[in-house]
């Protein structure tokens, strides 16, 4: 399968909306007005969560009034975040119809539906004007993608000139020649696994019309985090009604714990970037 059909398999589940409406009853917020702090445990769809949504949010220091593109924006969180907290209008695009459906119905429940908008598209073809965005966004997107000059290719031609294109992706650890186990939270096969090693991203990066402004290394927040994730799931028979495995499935615990693995044992690691447009 390419790329688009693969990611659609593994993220598109069958009746995710009814899931995720059944999960916030559950949670006891009914079909009602929500905030996105109070979705942030079901739509901050990466490793730690708000709290990496946060650094990332504040590495990038947008600017009020921005136009900002969320390259794979999963449920929408980041985009309701940051345009609650930043004064921004978002625009969120994924491959994958049910997210979609799910970003716009909890953006209208939380009020912000007017400064967001989401479509489905292909981000290795995106559907807008060249230099169109202030800045561009993307969270645990890129490991999905094996054309990774196409990714940060589309994202320049779309980016004004100057403008900051903030990542959080899992790379390649250094303990390259050690294979990873799988299934992983972004691939239950090795063939649809496509991670980079640091040098190798920013080279791309670079070669693609950026220069990186920072570079900061989360591996040992994101163990610190997916530790304290497993001790109440192990401590009890049921996971919280809101959580990444509304929408993973119930694979997800063998999923987060091969990503912990992974981690301390130097096969992947995670990566803060910040970079800004030639």
């Amino acid at each position: 399968m390419n790329d688009a059909a693969t990611i659609n398999a593994h993220y598109g589940a069958q009746a995710l909306p009814d899931r995720v409406a059944q999960a916030l009853r559950e949670a006891g917020f009914g079909d009602g007005r929500l905030t996105w702090r109070e979705l942030a445990p079901l739509d901050q769809f990466h490793v730690r969560g708000l709290a990496a949504t946060q650094e990332l949010a504040g590495a990038l220091a947008l600017q009020p009034g921005s136009t900002v593109l969320d390259v794979g924006c999963g449920l929408g969180g980041a985009a309701r975040f940051l345009a609650a907290n930043f004064d921004v209008h978002v625009t969120g695009i994924d491959l994958c119809e049910p997210f979609i459906e799910i970003a716009e119905q909890l953006s209208a429940r939380a009020g912000l539906g007017d400064r967001v908008a989401f479509e489905r598209a292909d981000a290795l073809a995106l559907p807008f004007d060249d230099a169109q965005f202030d800045a561009a966004w993307t969270q645990h997107v890129a490991m999905n993608i094996s054309d990774r000059a196409g990714l940060y290719g589309e994202i320049r031609r779309v980016l004004k000139p100057g403008g900051a294109f903030a990542i959080y992706d899992v790379v390649q650890g250094e303990n390259e020649d050690a294979p990873l186990t799988f299934p992983v939270p972004w691939a239950r096969e090795p063939q649809n696994s496509f991670l980079l090693a640091p040098a190798a991203m920013r080279a791309v990066l670079e070669a693609s019309g950026f220069d990186i402004v920072s570079w900061r290394d989360t591996a040992d927040a994101a163990l610190a985090w997916l530790a304290a994730q497993a001790a109440p799931a192990a401590a009890s028979n049921a996971p919280p009604p809101l959580g990444i495995h509304v929408v993973m499935g119930p694979g997800f615990g063998a999923m987060a714990a091969n990503l912990a693995s992974n981690l301390k044992t130097g096969r992947v690691g995670l990566a803060q970037v910040i970079a800004r447009a030639r």
